[in-house]
């Protein structure tokens, strides 16, 4: 098998492989405190970010991503940073006394702008205005554009954010809503996400919106919509309490605290996940459910990407081809195609594609390509096979326990998986064929 890069909880890497520009090393964060305050018609957001990290070395420099915005004042432990230098999404701060190995810190950024997306090989990501609203997308590299971070997908934190913005406007941002104050036009929402996340997965929605309470077990689920699509919605996304009762008996319990689904008034490309919510735009609202698929792909995520995040891009199929199978699965389970249906119409599918692949290392170019969705899922089912149900849901679960909160690797998965196995041998054969060759295996 092909020797794979590994990382581990809590290590930061200065960079990661596919996206280099990104990401800092000498320390880990243990949270980010963000208060923002917004202002919907003019597209203006102030901020204070106090960043409470542990160094993994002795530090006389700091390094954090931002891009599109200007730094006011930095300090270090309470003192005045000796100085700091913003240019090319890097803000680099010399405290006034270096940082020893093992040390916690706390770092405070005050800053303002203009948010604005940031292009990217994947289009452009980050914060974003919608025609009424803001909405952020920061898979894999858009988290630096409203705050500053260490925009690494190991480096998982805790989250505190407060928004403050105009009263019309509903906000939705990750974790629990602990307070919400209005004072005379603007209301300040604060919310704090205590299980450990990733910058990507950080996000805040602004829009016109109504709430509307979907499930209370098992665990709770709420939309955030604009109120013409409620008679739509009610079908589009009416089955999510049974796709959350299924996942949580075949992938083990939901790990957040609950789950809501936001959509926008505007049309989205994609639907995005973050951690505890999913987004979709109005043209996934039809009242025939021709998204549902994605409805279960996007709350799969809570599971695989959101509580057990890849420790580098590398290892994304952990992510996408799970989220995948968990659509499969959905199918299967509610009355559609088989998982070995499915199987076969993506394999014939694929066949007449090109064999450049390899799905234990796509490559950034690669990361977000269709077939390695398809080609994860195929892997699973093909592993589902070899192991038979019980072993192969029994696996998930362990997965899921074994790591929540976490960061994973391929390697991580493929030693569970052995400890299932009554054929080691032709376990690590089926991984090889699958997740370390561009040619696609042949179905048994």
């Amino acid at each position: 098998m092909v020797a794979r890069t590994t990382g581990q909880p809590g290590a930061s890497t200065a960079g990661d492989p596919y996206v280099p520009s990104h990401g800092n090393g000498g320390y880990h964060v243990e949270s980010y405190e963000l208060d923002l305050d917004y202002r919907v018609n003019s597209n203006r957001l102030s901020g204070k970010a106090t960043i409470t990290a542990v160094a993994n070395q002795a530090l006389s420099r700091l390094t954090f991503d931002l891009s599109g915005l200007r730094v006011a004042k930095v300090s270090v432990n309470g003192r005045r940073a000796a100085r700091y230098i913003h240019r090319a999404g890097k803000l680099h701060v010399t405290p006034q006394a270096a940082i020893m190995d093992g040390a916690e810190f706390v770092v405070d950024v005050q800053y303002a702008g203009n948010p604005k997306p940031e292009d990217s090989p994947w289009g452009e990501l980050g914060w974003e205005e919608l025609t009424e609203g803001v909405i952020v997308a920061s898979q894999p590299s858009g988290a630096a554009t409203w705050f500053p971070c260490n925009d690494h997908p190991g480096d998982k934190a805790h989250y505190r954010i407060t928004v403050t913005t105009d009263s019309p406007y509903q906000v939705v941002a990750n974790g629990r809503l602990v307070s919400r104050r209005v004072k005379a036009s603007r209301t300040t929402w604060v919310f704090d996400q205590a299980a450990p996340m990733a910058t990507y997965l950080a996000t805040v929605q602004i829009g016109r919106y109504d709430v509307l309470d979907l499930a209370a077990s098992p665990v709770p689920i709420r939309a955030v919509l604009p109120a013409a699509h409620l008679r739509q919605f009610r079908t589009d996304f009416g089955r999510q309490q049974e796709m959350m009762k299924l996942f949580c008996r075949q992938f083990g319990p939901y790990p957040f605290e609950g789950y809501t689904v936001v959509v926008t008034d505007d049309d989205l490309e994609i639907p995005l996940e973050a951690q505890g919510i999913s987004v979709f735009g109005s043209n996934h609202v039809d009242g025939r459910r021709t998204s549902e698929r994605l409805v279960a792909h996007e709350l799969a995520h809570q599971w695989f990407g959101n509580s057990l995040t890849p420790s580098t891009w590398q290892h994304i199929w952990l992510n996408e081809g799970f989220a995948c199978y968990a659509e499969w699965l959905w199918s299967e389970a509610s009355g559609g195609l088989t998982a070995d249906q499915q199987v076969s119409k993506a394999y014939t599918r694929m066949r007449g594609l090109s064999a450049d692949l390899m799905l234990s290392d796509p490559g950034p170019e690669m990361m977000f390509d269709d077939r390695l969705y398809k080609r994860g899922a195929m892997t699973l089912h093909a592993l589902r096979k070899h192991l038979g149900d019980d072993a192969f849901f029994n696996l998930l679960r362990t997965w899921t326990r074994t790591y929540r909160h976490g960061s994973v690797t391929t390697d991580d998965f493929i030693s569970l998986a052995a400890t299932f196995s009554p054929n080691e041998p032709a376990l690590l054969e089926l991984f090889a064929a699958w997740l370390d060759s561009y040619e696609l295996p042949r179905r048994r």
